[in-house]
């Protein structure tokens, strides 16, 4: 398989492996409970009923199984993790840190971009001002008046065009060197399982297997 199948298995996996850690973490799943209904004491000529709980899952009587399918796939995820680790040493380029750096340009770029978009402006506000005087007795006391309020740019447009296109440049540069990498790398694993399985599938499979 190649890099960006190989991540799709990994997350796969994980979503398995965090099912079987949902229903394991359920105490009405890993446990029985018989509760027994003394009728008798109430009505001499009733007969006491013992009654189960009803399971919570369709799992309730293989909890075993799926602890073990749930150790399978941890395993499968350490040899996954492994076989990715080697295949992105082989490359030219560090693609973890790239997509990190990727984003910091893209949202780098988006604010210079909503910078380059502002505009001066001027207009008046009727009584948006607050100014103050003395009043007859002496004391100083607020009125309102109106104020023009003007705003400028106050940073070299030309730069920051020059910046938000150089950054999307080379961000769409190193994204179509990750998609390359991804698509063109192989990856030394084979799949246990569909990637498409159902959970229902892959754990009625992976009990067929260790029987």
């Amino acid at each position: 398989m190649n890099l960006k199948d190989a991540y799709r298995f990994q997350n796969r996996l994980n979503s398995h492996t965090d099912e079987i850690i949902a229903i394991i973490s359920d105490n009405t799943n890993v446990t029985k409970v018989k509760s027994t209904l003394y009728k008798s004491r109430v009505m001499p000529e009733a007969k006491d009923e013992e009654v189960d709980r009803l399971p919570a899952t369709e799992y309730a009587d293989r909890i075993t199984s799926l602890c073990d399918l749930a150790v399978f796939l941890m395993d499968e995820r350490e040899k996954l993790a492994k076989a990715i680790r080697n295949a992105k040493l082989a490359l030219e380029i560090d693609i973890d840190s790239e997509v990190g750096l990727n984003g910091k340009r893209r949202e780098l770029a988006d604010v210079l971009r909503s910078m380059n978009s502002l505009r001066g402006s001027e207009r008046l506000v009727k009584n948006g001002g607050t100014a103050y005087r003395f009043n007859a007795d002496g004391e100083q006391v607020s009125y309102f008046c109106d104020m023009k309020e003007v705003t400028t740019i106050n940073f070299d447009r030309n730069v920051t065009r020059r910046y938000e296109n150089a950054l999307n440049r080379k961000s769409d540069e190193i994204s179509a060197e990750i998609d390359k990498c991804l698509v063109m790398t192989e990856v030394d694993y084979q799949p246990p399982f569909d990637v498409n399985d159902s959970f229902s599938e892959v754990f009625e499979g992976f009990v067929s297997k260790t029987k």
